[in-house]
């Protein structure tokens, strides 16, 4: 079998792994988040001690979906098709020379940092005095508005830039393009050397979650 057909069916069906978080807005700066590493929920705090002073509400927050499942990612096709389940209808035994596998996992290997281009929609560009407010709060109200949808806010001197969206084709961002078109009437389309690799299910590329946050009681003046 021709090498190339090989590198080619492989690049279908080898499942890339997650690429860099994209932006969202942050939280007020008297509240606080309990570490991640804790795994604190809105089920894991029945038992948590409020600090005097201090009270605990509920909110939602909202996170990117994984890119992949994380049972199938870093794993190729030679690896997911054979069965360990007896009479699986996908049971299959995949009989191969070692040569294929090692000139698959070299080529793979030789291309794991390799970038995919493609468009975004920019949604603020300007260089003013106000331009880094502005490109902050730009970017919260677009987080907050289009939580399916990620951002991101950089600088190239002399310009902030706020940009929404990973799309592979010019036709996908001028769906988004005409969707935002009302609340962000100077928006256009841009083409990008590096995007992150686009959700595989964009009508559900970000999870909702509902955490506990931690809040400062604001205390009472007398006079």
């Amino acid at each position: 079998m021709p090498k190339k057909f090989l590198y080619a069916f492989a690049a279908v069906i080898f499942l890339l792994p997650q690429t860099r978080q994209p932006a969202m807005a942050q939280l007020p700066d008297d509240r606080n988040l309990f570490p991640q590493s804790s795994g604190m929920n809105a089920a894991d705090t029945s038992d948590f001690v409020v600090p005097e002073g201090f009270a605990v509400r509920d909110t939602i927050v909202y996170r990117p979906a994984p890119a992949v499942d994380s049972t199938l990612a870093g794993k190729n096709i030679f690896a997911v098709l054979p069965s360990r389940v007896k009479g699986n209808p996908a049971d299959v035994r995949v009989y191969q020379s070692s040569d294929i596998l090692n000139s698959m996992n070299a080529h793979f290997e030789a291309n794991r940092g390799r970038e995919i281009s493609g468009y975004r929609v920019r949604i603020f560009f300007d260089n003013k005095q106000t331009a880094r407010n502005e490109s902050q709060e730009v970017m919260e109200r677009f987080s907050s508005e289009y939580h399916d949808v990620p951002v991101y806010r950089s600088y190239v001197n002399p310009y902030f830039k706020v940009t929404a969206g990973d799309f592979r084709s010019k036709s996908e961002a001028m769906q988004l393009l005409r969707r935002i078109r009302s609340e962000f009437p100077a928006a256009f389309i841009v083409r990008e050397k590096s995007i992150n690799y686009p959700a595989v299910d964009r009508n559900k590329a970000m999870v909702a979650d509902t955490v506990r946050v931690l809040y400062r009681i604001a205390e009472e003046t007398t006079i």
